[in-house]
This record gives structure tokens, sequence and C-alpha cells, in this order.
């Protein structure tokens, strides 16, 4: 428990600072987000050698797997938080608050999924059978979206943010970083706080495919719910920092599809081996370098089809440029 607190208080005072620093909305550079980015990298890399040195390697292992594996998915889910800035028609400037309030809302919620599924998996050990049913067929799933070439082109709010805006209604204009106003003495609530919801509830739902994955991967509720809030706090500056640079990602479903099916195969290996069965478990050093080799590959290729793609369109452009008079001539 006093490890708990500890550990609570000290992402809280991350948290605090983060907000102070830029609690002055504006529009944020590619400077300050990547800087950003280093430090909360480099936190948690601090954190995972803390696991290391008071943990064991097996603690420090599980830890960075899990952090690896919940930043990819959360890049992906990026694409999702461009659609409703997008939607909303949230200002530049207000976009970091958005995002820092969301990634609070988001961290709560996932905090009570992982005690629930900490809970269900303490008591129930075949619940490894389904999580890992759901991962394969969220891999599958994945594979067919990325070669059918479907992309969302919009966003549909959830029913909880529908229900909140029936209840209290919503103002139709930004009021800065207000979040309800007075509107003929009843209290309504801005689109800034619309999109804080929208951003946090949504992220719930992406958290039905990147808790079960983690727990494929380490059964301390400790290490899933640090993995997963290292993951999320510097999910905002990421955003900031490789916004234009998603549309290249074009392997990245692909990657997550492997990533996701692997560890799917793990938690069923495990029940089979907590259920007596005699078959090879995963070790912790072979999932982690898995998921590295994977993502590197898949960021590899990626670059390099967008880079053909990129060279295509300009050579397509190009041609369509040429005057027809010295095509004939």
């Amino acid at each position: 428990m006093t490890l708990w607190v500890l550990t609570i208080l000290g992402l809280v005072a991350l948290i605090a600072v983060d907000f102070f620093i830029g609690r002055k909305p504006h529009d944020v550079s590619i400077k300050e987000a990547g800087i950003w980015t280093i430090v909360w990298i480099v936190l948690a890399g601090l954190f995972g050698v803390g696991l290391v040195i008071w943990g064991g390697g097996q603690a420090g292992g599980e830890f960075f797997a899990g952090f690896i594996t919940e930043k990819s998915l959360s890049v992906d889910n990026l694409f999702v938080f461009i659609l409703i800035m997008a939607k909303f028609s949230v200002p530049s400037h207000l976009q970091q608050r958005v995002l820092l309030f969301g990634v609070l809302i988001a961290l709560v919620l996932r905090a009570i999924f992982i005690a629930a599924g900490a809970a269900v998996i303490a008591n129930f050990s075949w619940v490894f059978y389904i999580f890992g049913a759901f991962l394969i067929y969220t891999a599958w799933k994945l594979i067919q979206e990325a070669r059918a070439g479907d992309e969302e082109e919009d966003w549909e709010e959830n029913r909880l943010l529908k229900a909140a805006e029936k209840k209290f209604g919503v103002a139709d204009r930004y009021h800065g970083t207000k979040l309800f106003i007075q509107k003929n003495g009843k209290k309504i609530m801005t689109p800034l706080m619309v999109v804080m919801l929208a951003i946090g509830t949504t992220d719930l739902l992406f958290a039905m495919d990147s808790i079960p994955a983690i727990f494929g991967l380490t059964q301390d509720p400790y290490i899933v719910f640090t993995a997963n809030a290292f993951a999320l706090m510097g999910l905002r500056q990421l955003y900031f920092l490789i916004g234009g640079l998603l549309k290249k990602l074009v392997h990245l479903s692909y990657g997550l599809s492997v990533i996701l099916g692997f560890i799917g195969v793990k938690l069923v290996l495990h029940a089979l081996h907590e259920n007596g069965v005699h078959v090879p478990e995963i070790s912790i050093p072979v999932s982690l370098g898995v998921i590295c080799g994977v993502l590197v590959i898949t960021t590899i290729t990626s670059l390099i089809a967008s880079k053909k793609q990129a060279q295509k369109e300009a050579a397509e452009t190009t041609a369509d440029e040429t005057p027809k008079d010295s095509i004939e001539a």
C-alpha cells in the first residue's frame, strides 16, 4: 500500500508540473513537444530501471514490454484524437489543454478497468482464454481493415457523451478555457468540456484491447497501471510531435496486429500451462524482443512505402502539369 501511495503521489506531482508549465494556452511547437516527449520517455526508463534494481529483472522486463506495447497502441489511437479535434474544430492553442484533461480522465477510467481486470484474473484463471481469443480476433480484424484500406473518415459520439450533452446542454462557441458557463440561469457545458470528455471516454474503448494485451505480459496490477500511466502521460506531447507523421506509418496496423496476435497466443499458452498442460511458455525477454523487432520493421517499411508513394504522386503531378503543346511538339 505504501508503494502504491508513493507512486500515485509521484505521478500526481509530475502531472502538476506538466500542467503548470503549460497552463497558459498556446500553440505547441515541435521543439517543445520533442523535449517533453524525451522527458517522459526518460522518466519511464528511469522508473523501469528502478524496478529492475528493487524488483528484479523480471519486473523490469515486464514493465518495459508493457510500456512499449501500450505506447505503440496509443500511437494508433492518435488518429482518432485527430478526428475528434477536427470534428469539434478545437482551436490550436486549446488542443494541449484538451489532451491534458482528456488523458487524465482516461487514466482514472483505466485504473478502474485495471482493478476490475486484476480482480477477475485473480479469481478466474480461465479468463486468460477469453483475453487471448479476443486479442487474436482483434489482430485478425486489424489485418482485414488494413488490407481493405478502410480509413475512418468520421467519428461518432458515444452514448455517455450524448447523455452528458443532453443533461447539461452545450454552448454554441468556445469560451477560452472555461468548461461551464451560465446561460439563462442554467449551467451548460462549453465545447471544450465536451471534447475533453470525448477524448477521455473514447480512450476507454481503446483500453478494451490494450489492457488485455498488457495482462498478457504481466499479471502484476502495479506494473500494468504504471506502464499505462507513463504511456498515457506522454501522449499529449506525442500528439503534437508526430501528428503530421502519422499518415506515413502506413503499416502500423499490420505491426500492431502481429503484436496483439503474438500476445494472444502467449495468453493461451499461459492459460494451458496454468491448467497443467505441458506447453512452452514465452518468456519476457522473448516478448520484449518480438515487440521491439516488429515495431522497428513496421516503421522502416512504412517510411519506405510512404516515400515511394510520395515519389509516385510527384511524378504523376509533373506529368499532368506538362503543357499539351510541348507534348505534341
